[in-house]
Parts: C-alpha cells; sequence; structure tokens
C-alpha cells in the first residue's frame, strides 16, 4: 500500500487496455496503492488471466469487456463502472493498436479508419464519459498515453504516429477546458517499450538497433516504468500538473 501523496486508496481507476503490457502494468501499480480497478480490453480470456493475477496479489480488480473501436462499448464501460463503483476518479485511456506498417502511401482509408477509431476516436469520448462523471463530484484524472511516435514520427508507422499526435493535441485541449472543473488532462509519451505490441520491433535486430541510435540511455523500457509516471500522474503528487506530456523514453527526446 503506498503512503502519501502517493495513495490512491479507494479511487475508483478505468484503464483501458488493461489486460496485458503497459495497461497491466499500470494496473499492478494503482492496485498496489490501493485504488479500485476497472481493467477494459477486447478479449475475455485475457481479462480474465489478468483479474485472476491481480486479485490474486490482493487487487479490489474488476474487468469488463470494451472494444474502443465501438461507441456502445464506450459508453457502456462508463456505464458499468458507475454501476459497479458508483463514479470514476482516474481514467487511464492506454488500449491502441498498430495493424499498419509500411510506406505512407500504401495507407488505405479502411486502416485509417480502424487506427483512428480505437487510438483517437474512442479514447476521446471515453474521456468524455469519464468528465461528465467526473464534474459533478469536484474533479478527476485523465491521463492518456501518447507515444514518442507523436513527436516524432517513426518511419513505416505514419498513421500510429498521426494518431499518438492526436492524443498529444487532445491531451492539452482537454486540459484546458477541465481544468475549472479541478479535473486534471496528462498524457504519457513512452519510448520502445517491451511489450507483445512492441515485440516485432524488439525482436528484429535492424529495427532495434536504428530506434536505439536515438536513445541516450541505449535500451528499451519495461511496462513498469512506465507505471510509475502514471501513478504519479493518478496521485496528489501531480495536484498542479495538467496539460502535459510526460515523455518516458530513455532521453530520446532530449
Amino acid at each position: 500500500m503506498a503512503d502519501g501523496m502517493f495513495n490512491l486508496t479507494d479511487r475508483v481507476a478505468v484503464i483501458t487496455g488493461g489486460s496485458r503490457g503497459i495497461g497491466l502494468a499500470i494496473a499492478r501499480a494503482y492496485c498496489r496503492a490501493g485504488a479500485k480497478v476497472v481493467i477494459a480490453g477486447r478479449r475475455p480470456e485475457n481479462l480474465e488471466a489478468a483479474t485472476r493475477e491481480l486479485a490474486g496479489q490482493g487487487g479490489d480488480v474488476t474487468s469488463i469487456v470494451c472494444h474502443l473501436g465501438e461507441m456502445d462499448q464506450v459508453r457502456n464501460l462508463a456505464a458499468k463502472t458507475l454501476e459497479i463503483h458508483g463514479t470514476i476518479d482516474i481514467l487511464v485511456n492506454n488500449a491502441a493498436i498498430n495493424p499498419f506498417f509500411g510506406f505512407v502511401l500504401d495507407a488505405d482509408e479502411k486502416v485509417w479508419d480502424k487506427i483512428m477509431d480505437v487510438n483517437l476516436k474512442g479514447c476521446f469520448f471515453l474521456a468524455q464519459e469519464a468528465a461528465r462523471i467526473m464534474i459533478p463530484k469536484g474533479g478527476g484524472k485523465i491521463i492518456n498515453i501518447a507515444s514518442a511516435a507523436g513527436h516524432r514520427p517513426s518511419p513505416m508507422q505514419s498513421l500510429y504516429s498521426i494518431s499518438k499526435a492526436g492524443i498529444i493535441a487532445m491531451t492539452k485541449s482537454l486540459a484546458k477546458e477541465l481544468a475549472p472543473h479541478h479535473i486534471r488532462v496528462n498524457a504519457i509519451a513512452p519510448g520502445l517499450t517491451n511489450t507483445k505490441f512492441s515485440a516485432p520491433l524488439i525482436n528484429s535486430k535492424e529495427i532495434l538497433d536504428f530506434v536505439l541510435q536515438s536513445v541516450p540511455m541505449k535500451r528499451y523500457a519495461e511496462p513498469e516504468e512506465i507505471a510509475g509516471a502514471a501513478l504519479y500522474l493518478a496521485s496528489d503528487a501531480s495536484s498542479y500538473v495538467t496539460g502535459t506530456v510526460l515523455d518516458v523514453d530513455g532521453g530520446s527526446m532530449a
């Protein structure tokens, strides 16, 4: 259990993409800090496995199936959380996809829509749903997981990079408009992180060597290193922080 400024006891946190990778690492950190955690994802079997793990470690955890590209499921995630816990104190927009790796002129409308629906549209409307719950109770925290690629687009990942640049702009826009309602909105921009999502990049020596050329620390991150930033932004330690993008990238943006 965390003490002092990093204590999240009884706060309700919703984490999309919470069954694996960065999302699961954040869920672990929030459970240890005392939060009531709701993990959301597309695959019931992954959610069940993650729920067993977190509950086995003493976490207060619930799972809800949600595809961020489906607006009815986005609304259901907020409504079910409200039904179960009565509020949302913290939202972590973590879920994302990247089904296209190739030359920018080869990207078609179908893959554009698929990426933007999940990575940007779904995040915006879930943040909107969460904010509507947070305003009457006096505030909350929204944390959007962006990417270093949102600052500096990655070759062959044009659509993903564009979607994450959109997350950064969305974060700043929401932060300005929601600040009077005591809702603090921030983003984390991870560099290359050791997850199943990034495995094709990490497992390719050529790609990994290329990526690490621009990383002063000369390594990729572990999910737990991103979770530390997410705990800070969810906690009272960041009470005067809003509209910022916290780069957790081994110095690549320096």
